[in-house]
């Protein structure tokens, strides 16, 4: 499934985290490449570099071969030159067929927490492979992967999610559960906020949950709420969270929408995205 793994590394925490999370998640004998990006004018083939992209390049080398080293693993080491970390990351994930890009969030996230910095956020939209992210000081208490959550919507992508959710479970001896979060349906807006009774809200709950049992093996957990903040207390519950991405609703504004929006939803552990060009992970 993820066989060829590329880590984003740069300066801070970030880079340390998202290798602990790839440690975590990647085949055994799986290929391993941590990369930094560095920022620098992109010349065309047959130009020469001047001295001061040369010792950029050899810093972000050097960078990388300390961070394997610090890790203990065997890893390729790739130092890139590119207007920007994520197109970097995104263009080396295509070159190589990756099936996983690793990153950090930001290292001003509240502990333990995810918050999608500008560069993190960059990395998931329009990155060619699957997305992996690490919340903040995951190094320090990296966690085994024992049960595995799923956003779920009944939709495309959250079926997409569960059947690549359930390899993964099958590798770890993990459980495997999804939560869908139920809110009002749109025609309850119509001339303003219908309420419902308690017995209502109960019975969407219940309906929610039945529809995520019926899928099979797999334990079924919904909730009445906004969707991101229901997902970010489900997260503190599992290991590992899945998502789809793309025409996912509320969901996708957790991991696609601002900073501020994607703090007001923190996840509580390692969320993992499946873009729409990585559709293709879990049939592999």
């Amino acid at each position: 499934m993820l066989k060829n793994v590329i880590v984003g590394v740069d300066d801070d925490q970030d880079g340390r985290d998202a290798i602990a999370l790839a440690k975590q998640l990647v085949d055994p004998g799986a290929l391993l490449t941590l990369a930094h990006a560095y920022r620098g004018e992109v010349r065309a083939p047959g130009r020469s570099a001047p001295a001061a992209d040369e010792a950029d390049r050899e810093h972000a080398l050097n960078l990388l071969e300390r961070a394997c080293e610090r890790a203990g693993i065997d890893a390729q080491l790739r130092a890139i030159q590119a207007q920007s970390p994520s197109h970097g990351l995104h263009v080396l994930a295509q070159d190589v067929g990756a099936d996983l890009l690793v990153v950090g969030s930001s290292g001003d996230a509240m502990l333990g927490r995810v918050l999608l910095a500008d560069d993190t956020h960059r990395a998931l939209n329009g990155a060619p492979c699957a997305v992996a992210i690490a919340p903040a000081r995951y190094a320090q208490h990296p966690t085994q992967i024992r049960k595995i959550g799923v956003g779920y919507n009944h939709s495309p992508e959250s079926d997409h999610a569960i059947g690549f959710a359930r390899q993964l479970a099958r590798r770890y001896g993990a459980k495997l559960s999804a939560f869908e979060a139920v809110s009002l349906p749109s025609y309850t807006y119509i001339g303003g906020p219908v309420p419902l009774e308690d017995e209502e809200l109960d019975e969407m709950v219940d309906a929610a949950r039945a529809r995520i049992a019926a899928l099979g093996g797999v334990e079924a957990h919904a909730g009445y709420g906004i969707t991101c903040d229901e997902l970010a207390i489900y997260s503190g519950s599992v290991d590992l969270l899945i998502l789809g991405s793309h025409g996912y609703g509320a969901i996708g504004r957790l991991v696609h929408g601002s900073t501020s929006e994607a703090l007001a939803g923190s996840a509580r552990c390692p969320v993992l995205v499946l873009t729409r060009a990585g559709r293709g992970t879990a049939n592999t």
